[in-house]
């Protein structure tokens, strides 16, 4: 029964503020960086055939599948015992050989796909697959029906009805596999090609699914439906609420309203409301589409509950749960709350995830017109879904990732045909236009800064955007009469026309000043990092709105870990190409500008130039002797998203000093000390700041008298404001001179020349008193062999320690070094000794002078000698095998297995694969190789022939 306080209606009780135009009304230009990822995709959409996504469907309903191949891997046929079984007809798991009980999904995102493409493009072979998919799946519907071995005529799969069944008696995963998932992605293709290509075939077969849907969950209590969606993975049920709540309104059937809700999940609605973060190890994609879901339940039936619960559980997601390129989750699974560096595996951000979070984003900033929403967008759709896109064409492929892992050394698996992110992949890159303008009434939202143009046909315009984005910050927007106009606007060329205000977003990277104009002359309009600039004013054909939106390399530090940064250059985050497969090591705090921006290696000379592009080609920067990539190039490469802070010497804006940058008992070394002082109002301050750190050092042990003027001289030579000027330094010692003495030491600025040309001088005063405390002893940690280009160490390492007491003369005979591993006891050294243990481990040397005082040094070493263990299981399947293998390696972790049979290549392993037996035996090879690099002797394992099996089992 309805609940009287919904009071369902089929039109919008909460209108959004601002609504998005149609995918036909906005073209991505060929100058966007999103063209080339659309125009992969439109290629599939044209090749693929129509015959091979209805196979599965065709093939479960006893209907010629005309030869087609199903697309494969999930999206493939049964196991050739099964039936189309009814909900009742289904013999058990111990008796009901089953397999890809998914399929179905993906022939969903296919018609989706298809029909977002027709939207844009108009293109009528499009508009030819869409009604050819629609009346493929139209035939096996009345077909299904006319068998009457299902509890309702609606009922639509590419299997029996049985999953559905099972789930009402709580049937785990590994029985089951989602089955509303699939029957979402069906209803979803469905109502994409009635709402986006018009088809009204498409309403007639989904609103028949509808019905069925509605019949099934109707009958059952509240309670059990919860307990069915609690199941990890057999309840997942993708956007159901979503789906029955667009279809109520497009079939104006107010039950399909109450359909949704019940797919409401209590715990996750009232947790969100509340503010109570449930998240942790919760199955991320498996709740993401349902915030989707209560967005449109909120729209229809005005309940404020559902808005507020998507924007308490945002919170918890975004920036708390996100990588740097926006994706979320670990194996799938949400980590502890403000936790990102701690939550690094090796399957993380599903690309599913951040394809619900774009939605789940774009819906709120229609609802709230809060910009940070959009931060998040830009972010996740240049990053992670262009990125996700590798940069190829293909007939057969969606070419997409599942995961974008962000740990080191990482490498993306494109291809996924049948997988969910394979699904969701097919959809990503043929609707970026969705999400650039949005308008209320004659007022213009610019969302995403892309090359693209706007027909906006209700003010009579058409809107240009010009844009050299991500590689450089400038946007220009053009505004022209549309042909014929529209009702209410202008017609000729010269009348004003139909906008009233245009608010354009400025990006929280922007690195500097906005610079606006209008037609050539400065525009007084605040427009600040994170807000949006709103232009009020009616405009005129041919005028043009003109932004410079400065852009810099950055490093950001992780949530929960202030040494692990990621790199980015305005909204691009660049990935390190390296082979290894530890942390990159990277002097990053030496290299950072007054401003906070890091200096590349071009130097000072190409800062303002400003362009991505013209660094070292693609798009790349060049960065402590790496190349960083961005992270939207649809590359190959191995790569690191993060890497550590950890500066060797102590440099100010490049410039270095060759002093090592020795951290203290705490860990903390001077230019992390120096810089968590920021942000500096000016120069003299931050030279004020260097003169206190270097005092504070050199208290420590840490400095010798050489090396603290040396420091001094290069902050005081450094160009910390990246602007070429010259600047020279000296260094002052006033004998006597006490650390109380400060109003005659320190540094002093001022303005001079230099072989003519102006220069800025900075004098230093220091004193050098007889009361300066004796020095500790400075410690080193030397390993007598390098790494693996991985970074791990797959030799044993022998360690040797030193200590000596800068400034002093002195008998090391005089110094006592004690180590220790990790968190273990304090030993003597006595000499090199070899560190067996494998794994991570943290070295710590600790040096005592004749005077007790210490001194320390630490250095983390992996180390990882052995290859991963493989083993394989065999399952008989008649006259064929399914063949998985498995690999464990408990150190570095495994990076990959591969095998090789007769008719195949030394390939990937990447999940278990079906095997048909032949006359004669056949021998696979196999082997795994781990992340140190250590790669296993091939093992050999002989599939017996047919006849073999058929003897054996009579």
């Amino acid at each position: 029964m309805t609940s009287p306080t919904r009071a369902p209606r089929t039109e919008r009780i909460a209108p959004p503020l601002v609504t998005p135009f149609g995918l036909g009304d906005v073209a991505i230009d060929d100058a966007s960086v999103f063209a080339r990822a659309r125009n992969e995709m439109l290629h599939l959409a044209d090749v693929y055939p129509i015959d091979r996504l209805l196979a599965v469907f065709r093939a479960n309903a006893g209907i010629d599948t005309r030869g087609a191949a199903a697309p494969g891997t999930w999206e493939d046929f049964g196991h050739p015992l099964e039936e189309a079984w009814g909900e009742a007809d289904y013999p058990g798991r111990e008796h009901a050989q089953t397999a890809n009980l998914l399929r179905g999904h993906y022939a969903g995102h296919f018609l989706s796909m298809l029909s977002m493409a027709y939207a844009g493009e108009r293109a009528p072979a499009l508009l030819a697959k869409v009604d050819a998919c629609v009346a493929g799946l139209a035939e096996v519907q009345a077909v299904l029906a006319e068998s009457g071995r299902y509890s309702h005529p609606g009922f639509l799969a590419a299997y029996g009805e049985w999953q559905f069944a099972r789930l009402e008696s709580y049937a785990p995963y590994g029985e089951i596999w989602a089955p509303y998932y699939t029957c979402h992605k069906i209803m979803a293709g469905l109502l994409d090609a009635h709402e986006l290509a018009g088809s009204t075939l498409a309403l007639e077969v989904v609103t028949s699914m509808g019905h069925w849907v509605h019949a099934r969950l109707e009958r059952l209590d509240p309670a059990q439906r919860q307990r069915m969606w609690s199941l990890y993975i057999a309840g997942e049920f993708g956007g159901m609420n979503e789906t029955m709540a667009r279809l109520s309104a497009a079939a104006d059937e107010p039950a399909f309203l109450e359909t949704a809700s019940f797919f409401d999940t209590k715990a996750l609605l009232d947790a969100g409301v509340a503010g109570d973060d449930i998240l942790t190890k919760m199955h991320a994609n498996q709740h993401l589409p349902q915030l989707v879901g209560y967005l449109h339940e909120f729209e229809l039936t005005g309940e404020r509950r559902y808005l507020d619960a998507v924007l308490g559980l945002w919170d918890q997601i975004v920036p708390g749960r996100m990588f740097a390129h926006g994706g979320t989750g670990e194996s799938e699974l949400w980590g502890p709350p403000q936790t990102v560096a701690g939550n690094i595996g090796q399957r993380n951000a599903e690309t599913c995830a951040t394809y619900n979070l774009l939605k789940i984003a774009r819906l709120l900033f229609q609802h709230t017109l809060d910009p940070r929403f959009f931060d998040y967008s830009e972010r996740a759709m240049l990053n992670h879904i262009l990125g996700s896109r590798r940069a190829v064409d293909s007939d057969t492929s969606p070419e997409v990732t599942y995961m974008f892992p962000v740990h080191p050394g990482a490498v993306r698996e494109y291809d996924n045909v049948g997988t969910c992110c394979g699904g969701t992949g097919l959809e990503n890159h043929v609707k970026y236009q969705d999400s650039v303008f949005f308008s209320a009434g004659r007022e213009l939202w610019v969302t995403l800064p892309t090359a693209s143009t706007l027909h906006w046909r209700e003010a009579g315009l058409r809107v240009q955007l010009s844009s050299g984005l991500p590689a450089v910050g400038e946007l220009a927007l053009s505004f022209a009469a549309l042909p014929g106009g529209a009702p209410g606007a202008a017609q000729a060329e010269s009348d004003e026309l139909g906008a009233s205000a245009v608010h354009i977003r400025i990006p929280s990277w922007v690195a500097g000043p906005v610079r606006l104009q209008l037609n050539g002359e400065p525009l007084e309009v605040e427009a600040r990092p994170g807000t949006f600039a709103t232009i009020r004013r009616g405009f005129t054909h041919g005028d043009v709105i003109s932004l410079d939106l400065p852009m810099a390399l950055v490093s950001a530090p992780t949530i929960d870990d202030p040494r692990l940064h990621h790199l980015q250059y305005g909204p691009t985050v660049l990935l390190a190409r390296s082979e290894a497969t530890t942390p990159l090591q990277l002097g990053l705090l030496g290299r950072r500008m007054l401003d906070g921006t890091l200096l590349e290696d071009a130097g000072v000379g190409d800062r303002a130039a400003g362009r991505l592009g013209e660094r070292t080609g693609g798009g790349s920067v060049r960065f402590a002797g790496l190349d960083l990539d961005p992270s939207w190039s649809g590359a190959d490469s191995r790569f690191h998203m993060y890497v550590r802070a950890a500066d060797s010497t102590i440099a100010f804006a490049g410039r270095d000093s060759g002093v090592p940058n020795r951290a203290d008992s705490s860990g903390e070394t001077f230019l992390e000390a120096l810089w968590g002082l920021a942000p500096f109002a000016d120069r003299p301050a931050f030279l004020e700041a260097v003169f206190e750190a270097v005092k504070s050092t050199r208290s420590k042990g840490l400095l010798s008298g050489a090396e603290l003027e040396a420091v001094l001289q290069t902050a005081g030579e450094a160009d910390l404001a990246g602007d070429g000027r010259c600047r020279v330094s000296t260094v002052t010692v006033v004998v006597g001179a006490t650390g109380g003495d400060t109003g005659e030491l320190g540094p002093r600025v001022s303005e001079t020349t230099l072989e003519g040309s102006p220069a800025t001088l900075t004098a230093w005063t220091i004193g050098d008193s007889a009361e300066d405390p004796p020095m500790p002893p400075a410690v080193s940690i030397r390993v007598d062999v390098d790494p693996a280009p991985s970074g791990w160490f797959t030799r044993q390492p022998v360690l040797t320690l030193d200590a000596v007491i800068l400034d002093v003369v002195s008998d090391s005979s005089e110094i006592c070094i004690e180590t220790r591993i990790d968190d273990g006891d304090w030993r003597p050294y006595d000499g090199p000794f070899a560190l067996g243990a494998e794994g991570v481990h943290t070295v710590t040397a600790r040096a005592t002078g004749g005077d007790g005082r210490c001194g320390y040094a630490s250095r983390d070493l992996s180390i990882d000698t052995a290859p991963p263990e493989v083993r394989v299981r065999l399952k008989e399947l008649g006259s064929s095998v399914e063949v998985t293998f498995f690999a464990d390696d408990d150190v570095s972790g495994v990076e990959r297995i591969q095998w090789e049979g007769p008719g195949t290549f030394w390939g990937t392993f990447q999940e278990a694969f079906v095997r048909a037996l032949t006359d004669e035996e056949q021998v696979l090879e196999y082997a795994a190789t781990d992340r140190a690099g250590n790669e296993g002797p091939r093992q050999r394992l002989t599939l017996p022939s047919a006849a073999t099996v058929l003897e054996r089992h009579g």
